[in-house]
């Protein structure tokens, strides 16, 4: 079959890594809005998280592809 999901998947992943991770640098400095989270940025961490998982499954996707040309 030539239905690759990890193309979307990696696609998805990274689009909400980079939104995550912008809004993350933004409010950096709002120690009110991290309280809940015992001071610590959730928005950066889990947006770099996703932006690397993202780029993990693009990566691999392409290798797939290249490998599968071969």
């Amino acid at each position: 079959m030539g239905l690759d999901i990890k193309i979307p998947i990696g696609l998805m992943f990274s689009i909400l890594g980079v939104i995550l991770t912008i809004h993350g640098i933004v409010t950096a400095g709002d120690s009110e809005m991290y309280a809940q989270s015992l001071g610590h940025n959730i928005n950066l961490w889990s947006g770099v998280f996703m932006l690397a998982f993202g780029a993990f499954m693009l990566l691999t996707s392409t290798l797939v592809k290249k490998k599968k040309q071969e």
